[in-house]
């Protein structure tokens, strides 16, 4: 009996589950070889437990007849009541395939722009793959925004460039990422492989505003080298500042996620020589649990920034 899992007592008033699902299976098949096939265990094994339970009950469930087994009369209850347990588990399968799948589920995130234009939507789209009927509310946000949207429960995430001290607040490690700098595709310095601070300074520069986390790196980063540099046009977005150096008013010093992957034609992206890392995160309410979906999407975003990192930076 042991290929049919354990029996739990052998009580006389009551049933296990095992032995449940055996006369279930008798009850559909008729015949003990067809139960054993429906179960994919022994006909022999079947059977020891069908007579074991008919004894522990000290009620006889099947008659046979004409080679099939037959409910008995007196076992029509007992029947009905199998089939009311495995309607009551088909409903959680039921229930447990919608949380699945997402459902009636919709889930509220935020990103500052700079995450949000390539690598948010590349995690959502391997969400999706996994809970194809979840729905999804994405706003982008500005980093003075945030933090009401998640103390005051607009979201359960939100992406950010860099984290905040806020006893209300927790702050999740994404992935750790760097500057590059973009110039037109016919710009002096596109023929570069890798350009410095230097080489960056002898030309006009659109930028990110200073008070920014990526503006102030780059500030540090002419600071560092006892250089000024021309801002000839600030831009509160990247993919403004995007725009604004494709149309060959400038170059631009920018966080390597939002021109991932190619995003941006028409622009050239260099690494610059200097370091100028960056950790990026994510923003969740202190006291409150992320759901399962919240957990999926920090984990798809997670892997697909750190790759793109890794694959930028040539390891």
């Amino acid at each position: 009996m042991n290929e049919l899992g354990p029996t739990f007592g052998g009580s006389r008033s009551g049933m296990t589950l095992r032995q449940i699902e055996v006369v279930r299976a008798i009850m559909i098949t008729g015949t003990i070889a067809g139960a054993a096939e429906l179960l994919r265990v022994s006909a022999p094994g079947i059977s020891r437990l069908m007579k074991y339970t008919e004894r522990s009950l000290n009620l006889r469930l099947f008659e046979r007849r004409h080679g099939r087994y037959v409910p008995t009369p007196e076992a029509q209850d007992i029947f009905e009541q199998i089939n009311g347990v495995y309607k009551k588990v088909d409903d959680l399968h039921f229930t447990l395939s919608r949380i699945e799948r997402g459902a009636g589920i919709e889930l509220k995130i935020g990103s500052v722009p700079s995450i949000s234009h390539v690598m948010v939507p590349r995690a959502i789209e391997r969400l999706r793959a996994q809970h194809p009927d979840l729905r999804l509310d994405i706003n982008i946000l500005k980093i003075e925004e945030a933090v009401d949207y998640i103390l005051l429960g607009k979201g359960e995430l939100a992406v950010m460039s860099y984290k905040l001290d806020h006893p209300g607040m927790d702050f999740l490690p994404l992935a750790r990422g760097k500057l590059v700098c973009i110039v037109p595709e016919n710009h002096p310095l596109a023929e570069k492989s890798v350009v410095s601070a230097r080489d960056m300074v002898r030309f006009p520069m659109i930028g990110i505003e200073p008070t920014d986390p990526y503006g102030r790196i780059m500030c540090d980063l002419f600071e560092r080298e006892s250089l000024a540099f021309d801002l000839i046009i600030k831009a509160r977005f990247g993919t403004t500042v995007c725009a604004l150096v494709k149309a060959g008013l400038g170059i631009a010093i920018i966080d390597e996620f939002t021109v991932a992957h190619g995003s941006m034609p028409g622009i050239r992206i260099l690494p610059i020589a200097e370091e100028t890392p960056f950790q990026t995160y994510v923003a969740v309410k202190t006291d409150r649990a992320l759901s399962r979906y919240a957990e999926n999407f920090v984990r798809l975003l997670r892997g697909e920034m750190q790759a793109w990192a890794s694959r930028s930076s040539g390891t």
